[in-house]
């Protein structure tokens, strides 16, 4: 699944076409994702004008001139690519949404497990949209810190691994990002997340910003099929210090990999993940 650093990436790799650009025609392809297309969706985006984009968690959100914002997710396997003014394109088995430009890109959604949504709300009405209302803070952003997530975490007697995926706590992290992250702190994905307060939280939250900030970088992470918009590859899976590393030495490893049996993998919550025994308490 796209995570925060790979729908930002999308976005930012959106924005630079779209601002200012008019949608021309809309050519919807099916009648829904994992929910129904906005009713009458062709109607309400033809001849709209496209003010900004941003993200919130790992929705992409794209501010109209009539004050209505089209909101894209990707879910598990949703890409937006653009196509660019003059190239022949003929649509793919699996491309559901093409958006025309007045400058002639065209913005192609292909989503082969339908996992991803797309949906229509007013700009006044956003942050109060279900699918906003409940979302915790920005790891990124000014809301998020030690103390802010050592609140979050109160009373949650689940794995600190799990915590961080719960959109509640914090958005947008991820499994990967969330390995990572802990890795860098050293502390043990195991570890109830109500324990984690005072400089182990300012440590886990430092690491969040820092991993997310350096997969972003990097463009993300290709683990799979997720490419930009202009369909390169995220490389930041070269980077990976524990995730998707069982049995490999860590990071500055000086232990007996023989012996320890390297990074281990736990699955929680039906999510592999990847940690170092001994340097993550």
């Amino acid at each position: 699944m796209p995570e925060l650093p790979e729908v930002e990436t999308v976005m930012r790799g959106l924005t630079p076409v779209m601002v200012g650009a008019t949608i021309k025609t809309v050519d919807q392809r099916r009648a829904d994702l994992r929910i129904p297309f906005p009713d009458n969706m062709k109607k309400r985006l033809e001849g709209r004008q496209v003010l900004s984009l941003n993200r919130r968690a790992k929705y992409m959100r794209i501010f109209l001139d009539d004050d209505n914002v089209l909101v894209i997710h990707l879910g598990m396997s949703g890409r937006m690519s653009i196509i660019d003014k003059g190239i022949r394109y003929s649509p793919q088995l699996h491309d559901h949404l093409i958006l025309t430009l007045d400058n002639g890109v065209r913005l192609v959604y292909n989503d082969p497990r339908r996992f991803g949504m797309v949906f229509m709300t007013s700009a006044a009405e956003l942050e109060h949209h279900r699918a906003f209302s409940h979302l915790g803070p920005e790891p990124l952003g000014n809301k998020f810190s030690g103390p802010i997530l050592e609140e979050r975490l109160k009373g949650k007697k689940t794995g600190i691994k799990q915590a961080l995926l719960d959109q509640r706590v914090v958005v947008g992290v991820g499994n990967i990002y969330a390995c990572e992250a802990l890795f860098q702190a050293g502390i043990n994905p195991a570890k109830q997340a109500y324990l984690v307060k005072g400089d182990k939280a300012e440590k886990l939250a430092a690491a969040i910003k820092d991993v997310l900030r350096r997969a972003i970088k990097a463009g993300g992470s290709t683990l799979k099929d997720y490419r930009h918009a202009d369909g390169e590859l995220g490389y930041f899976q070269h980077d990976f210090t524990v995730y998707g590393k069982e049995g490999e030495a860590c990071l500055n490893c000086d232990c007996n990999v023989i012996k320890s049996g390297g990074i281990k993998r736990l699955v929680q919550s039906g999510r592999s993940t990847f940690y170092c025994a001994r340097k993550q308490k």
